[in-house]
Order: structure tokens, then sequence, then C-alpha cells
């Protein structure tokens, strides 16, 4: 209630000439349209396909489901903003947003983690696997991520609304990103972003400690293993993973465990738009043209002989 802002300004690309904004409208709905579209197409046909009913698919469906979410949450809005004038948002829909980007966000970062183990069970305990990955266990995993999501994004966004704003409501950038939104506050602001700091250790060192240790284990099994091409089907089962990993913590860590010394518009722009609509477009990408069982089910769903073949391929 002290609060002397009522609504905030996305600068976003405000600055860039009417020519540059209509290319980066065609670009980013091109992208956002083909990122809805295949992740669309995952979530169905690992929700319908029989003949992938496995907690791999389980698992990449609900992350298919995630990163739909993630991208509704902030390119749209960018869309709008790149066509009017109009750049104001209200103290209400910036609180909303960042709560909905913490959640989701939070949540990809442990289905990741659990998507590693899985990977684990399944190459180094194959004839258990279907015993420790039951369909309650994998419920359960997926159900956590989502409970730990809302609840981590209850203490974020109380932590980030938690002193007033009388400062400049501008933001650097195309959506309310919880960083910048922090600095304009007033209050202690070391304390602030330190507790933001401790946070996302936690949410993102820990599943990374899960992944590495995941993949050590897995490399010490590919390794003991007499056959080359029983080393190359794992290794390329596992790479589609780890290419994700990669791309949406290496951003997401740029983000929000650099010092805000380090950032500025013209970083926080390209790494803000790699893991909210670069990374959720490449994960169907990355996951479907690496996986034989994946392009089978695609072209049955889509009716497409030639990668319905691509299965016995």
């Amino acid at each position: 209630n002290s609060s002397t802002v009522t609504e905030f300004i996305l600068v976003g690309f405000e600055q860039s000439s009417p020519s540059t904004r209509a290319l980066l409208f065609t670009l980013f709905l091109a992208l956002y349209s083909l990122a809805m579209a295949m992740n669309g197409l995952i979530i169905f046909i690992t929700w319908t396909d029989p003949r992938l009913n496995s907690p791999m698919y389980f698992f990449l469906g609900h992350l298919s489901f995630l990163d739909v979410c993630f991208i509704t949450t902030t390119i749209p809005q960018m869309l709008v903003h790149l066509v009017t004038k109009n750049h104001t948002v209200s103290f209400v829909s910036c609180m909303t947003q960042m709560y909905l980007v913490f959640l989701v966000g939070v949540a990809e970062c442990i289905l990741l983690a659990f998507m590693a183990y899985d990977r684990y069970v399944a190459i180094c305990h194959p004839l258990n696997y279907a015993q420790i990955m039951s369909q309650k266990v994998c419920v359960r995993l997926v159900c956590s991520s989502w409970i730990f999501g809302m609840v981590n994004g209850i203490f974020l966004e109380y932590i980030s609304f938690r002193n007033p704003f009388c400062k400049d409501n501008h933001i650097e950038n195309f959506f309310c990103e919880a960083p910048i939104v922090i600095a304009l506050s007033c209050g202690d602001l070391k304390f602030t972003m330190k507790l933001i700091f401790v946070d996302a250790i936690v949410v993102l060192l820990s599943p990374m400690v899960l992944i590495i240790t995941s993949y050590a284990r897995i490399l010490a099994s590919i390794l003991r293993r007499a056959s080359s091409s029983g080393r190359g089907k794992t290794f390329s089962t596992c790479a589609s993973h780890l290419t994700v990993v990669v791309f949406f913590y290496t951003s997401a860590m740029f983000s929000y465990m650099n010092p805000r010394s380090t950032h500025g518009p013209d970083k926080d722009k390209p790494f803000s738009l790699l893991y909210t609509i670069i990374t959720p477009m490449c994960n169907p990408v990355i996951y479907s043209f690496r996986n034989k069982e994946m392009k089978g089910a695609m072209g049955r769903a889509l009716g497409i002989g030639s990668l319905a073949q691509a299965e016995s391929v």
C-alpha cells in the first residue's frame, strides 16, 4: 500500500525502428507458433500413442506442457507491445507474470533432474527399471515438481515485492524479470538479491548435482560396455536431454546467479529470449529428430508416411 508505483513500462524493443519491430514481430510470431505447434504435437502423441507408454515419454509430455506455459506467459505480451505504442503493465499483472515465470521455470528445473534420474535407472538398472520408475512414482515426481514450483514461486514473489517501489518504473526487458524489477524497488536491495541468489543455488544447483551424478554413473556404465553400437545408442538417447539441460541452465544461471553489475539491457534480453522462447522451441526439435520412436509417432499422428517409415530406419 505504501508503493507509489501503480504500473510498469516494459521498454523491451521500444527504441528499435518501426521496420525492426515489424521484423521482430514476424520472427517471434513464427517462433512462437512453431514452438506451440511442436510442443502441442508432443503432448498429444505422448499422452495418446500407446507405443510411447514409458516414463521417458511421460516426462517429455509434461516438459512440453511446461514449455507451452512458459512461452505463453511472456511471448504474447511481447508481440502485442511490438505493434502497439502502449507498453505499460499494471502492478498486479507484473506480479502475476513473475509468479508464473517462477512457478514454471522452477518446475522445469526439477523435472529435468527427474528426467536425468530416469535415464540413469533405465541404463544402469534396466532389470529393475519398471519397478523403480512405476507409474505411481512418475506421477509423484511430476506432482512434486509442480508443488515445489508453486511454493518456491510464492517465496520468490514475496521477497521480490516486499519493498515499496518508489523509483523509476521502466523495466529494461520485454517481460517482468525478477532481478530487473527488484532493482527498481527501495529498501535493502543487497539483502533481497542475496535471497534471490541463495534460492537460485538451491533451485538450480541442487538439480544440477543430481543431473551430473546421474550422467557420471551413466558414463561409467557406458564405458564398461564392449559393444560400440550399444554405446552409440545410449549416447544418442542421453544427448537430447543433455542439450536441453545446457540451454536452459546456462541462460537461467546467467539471469539469476550473476551479480547485477555484470548485467545490462544488451546482455539481459538475449539470455531472456534464450530461455523464454528459443529453448522451449528447441526442446521438441532436439527430442524428436534424435529419437526414432518419436519420429514414428509423429508420422502416425500427422499421417506422413515418410516420417512413419523413419521408425524402421
